[in-house]
């Protein structure tokens, strides 16, 4: 059995993060709604930048037929047998890449519910499709599993809690005919 280490776990996590940020880095501004930058500049005088005023470009085409992404909602062609949403849980935002080998597979979501049982809710459902849960709970502070099926089929479960609320992040790369 193979096992993941602390770097390793942590490098998926990492990953994980970085890729949540550029989708909502390049999720548009609202119709209507004014950017930060340019509200601070409607704010008077006080705050002076040589900086022009930063805009938000539209939503650039998927760079691959196969490849998806969404803010708010489950994308399109998601594999939600292989990943359910946790019932009461929220989209926050999620992806899909069957362009690739293995396909790659991420959801962030929130929820009022403690991680551990978010953890638990996850480990549940990835064990009953043959995933087997490899040892370590946490990389550093942050609750996280590993589950590994076959040699080449991963998926990462990480979870922060603030104020009642858990945010979940889960990352998969898994066989084409898992996500069909």
């Amino acid at each position: 059995m193979k096992v993941f280490g602390e770097r390793k776990r942590a490098a998926v996590a990492v990953i994980a993060a970085g890729a949540i940020m550029a989708l909502a880095a390049c999720t548009p501004a609202a119709p209507g709604t004014a950017s930060s930058a340019s509200s601070a500049a409607q704010a008077g005088p006080a705050v002076t930048s040589t900086a022009p005023p930063t805009t938000t470009a539209p939503p650039s085409p998927s760079a691959e037929p196969g490849t998806s992404a969404t803010v708010g909602a489950v994308v399109s062609g998601f594999p939600q047998q292989l990943l359910p949403l946790m019932p009461g849980a929220k989209v926050v935002s999620s992806s899909f890449d069957k362009t690739t080998a293995p396909a790659t597979v991420a959801l962030v979501g929130s929820i009022t519910s403690p991680a551990a049982a978010v953890l638990a809710f996850y480990t549940t459902q990835l064990e009953a499709q043959g995933f087997t849960a490899v040892p370590g709970e946490a990389v550093g502070s942050v609750p996280s599993k590993d589950f590994l099926r076959g040699d080449n089929e991963t998926v990462n479960t990480s979870v922060i809690e603030t104020a009642g609320v858990s945010t979940f992040t889960i990352g998969a790369n898994v066989a084409a005919e898992s996500v069909k």
